[in-house]
């Protein structure tokens, strides 16, 4: 089953909630918060380093375990994707043996190569991308639960203590001059704000299940086997037309 059926769309808000699709998207990229910096620390030093000692024949080996380095952490994005596909790269064998035939075999290989540019090409990007959108999703489910704690927080301004939970900035207090955004410091205004949150919320799972989706398409493709551009056309091709039945048959 593929990233696209199990990351679906066509639910309404309701039952999009209740399904298993936002939260699987969003601890897929949740995960990749939490591992991606690593892969792409490892990716990137050990590329950076095998390259600098390369002038150098000590420095061969230091490229063929780059090399490798790079293909784990690419099996490692590769099994966090398994809940929503399967896919498996094909690295080209090693003809012969020695530091010069592995080296000439994992550097030549384009499969390599598409590792490095999901490993450390994309990180910033989809890095950037994850993080705004999980960070506006979290902000909108604990904004659900405002009317449990909005009391909580609280500050000194003038020797006057205030409650409430402010989102914006007020020098000067809840009614004070110079403020500006939401001071929340009765439970109406709490249930208020909940209830907006809860829309914003409903609607925004649409936007998590979106990225998880586009995640995992840049992960398939470029982590995955190489795909014939022509692929498609030439299955066409290779079919019997309306004038000519198959006469293979």
């Amino acid at each position: 089953m593929s990233a696209v059926s199990k990351l679906s769309l066509r639910r309404d808000p309701i039952r999009l909630v209740f399904s298993r699709g936002p939260w699987a998207a969003a601890w897929y990229l949740l995960g990749y918060l939490a591992v991606g910096w690593a892969l792409f620390a490892i990716s990137l030093s050990t590329t950076v380093v095998g390259v600098g000692l390369s002038i150098t024949f000590a420095g061969l080996p230091v490229l063929v375990a780059a090399a490798a380095a790079i293909r784990w952490c690419a099996d490692v994005e590769r099994v966090r994707l398994r809940p929503f596909a399967r896919i498996q790269s094909t690295y080209r064998q090693v003809p012969g043996h020695g530091i010069m035939a592995q080296l000439r075999a994992r550097w030549r290989d384009p499969a390599t190569w598409r590792d490095i540019a999901y490993l450390v090409g994309m990180y910033v990007p989809l890095l950037a991308l994850d993080t705004i959108v999980l960070a506006l999703w979290w902000a909108f489910l604990a904004g659900i639960t405002l009317p449990i704690w909005y009391w909580a927080p609280w500050q000194t301004i003038h020797g006057v203590r205030y409650h409430g939970t402010k989102i914006g900035y007020f020098p000067n207090g809840p009614h004070g001059p110079g403020g500006w955004g939401l001071y929340v410091t009765t439970l109406p205004e709490a249930f208020a704000f909940a209830a907006v949150c809860l829309v914003l919320f409903l609607i925004f799972n649409y936007a998590v299940v979106a990225t998880a989706r586009a995640h995992a398409a840049v992960a398939r493709r470029l982590l995955g086997s190489a795909e014939d551009p022509l692929r498609e056309a030439k299955d066409v091709l290779g079919r019997p037309g309306p004038l000519f039945p198959d006469l293979r048959a």
